[in-house]
């Protein structure tokens, strides 16, 4: 009888022990952190642009440009023969016609390719050149 008032003593003195534990780990965690003000960095300066950076910046507008009107165009070619270059996929899959997905990696895969099965497209193509002159790359395997 003894034997088993000092195991529930011993059980009790632990049990409050923990409880005591829990209780500092609870009042510990609902101290608010101090509001993070991120660092003081100073306001940003417009800056003139010299003429070569200038120059820089044009040329690549211009290559954007040119890139665009490119898309558009292969687009435009492949709606006047009566079918688009590319589609939005069905369902998480392509479509019958549009074997060749892109995914937003900006690569495609082709069937028979290693990760054909298991890349969700972004975009199906009728053909890996309409993919190619999207911008997109071929998967390696």
């Amino acid at each position: 009888m003894a034997r088993l008032l000092r195991r529930l003593l011993v059980l009790a003195l632990f049990g409050a022990a923990l409880a005591a534990a829990v209780r500092a780990l609870q009042a510990k965690r609902a101290v608010a952190p101090a509001p993070d003000a991120g660092p003081s960095w100073p306001p940003l300066t417009p800056v003139e642009a010299d003429g070569a950076a200038a120059a820089e910046v044009e040329e690549v507008v211009t290559e954007v440009a040119a890139d665009v009107e490119s898309s558009a165009e292969t687009r435009a070619e492949s709606s006047a023969e009566g079918t688009a270059a590319w589609v939005e996929p069905v369902g998480g899959g392509c479509p019958d016609g549009y074997p060749v997905k892109a995914s937003h990696s900006g690569i495609f895969h082709v069937e028979g390719g290693a990760f054909y099965e298991r890349t969700v497209p972004e975009r199906c193509y009728l053909d890996p050149q309409a993919a190619e002159a999207d911008g997109y790359r071929p998967a390696r395997r």
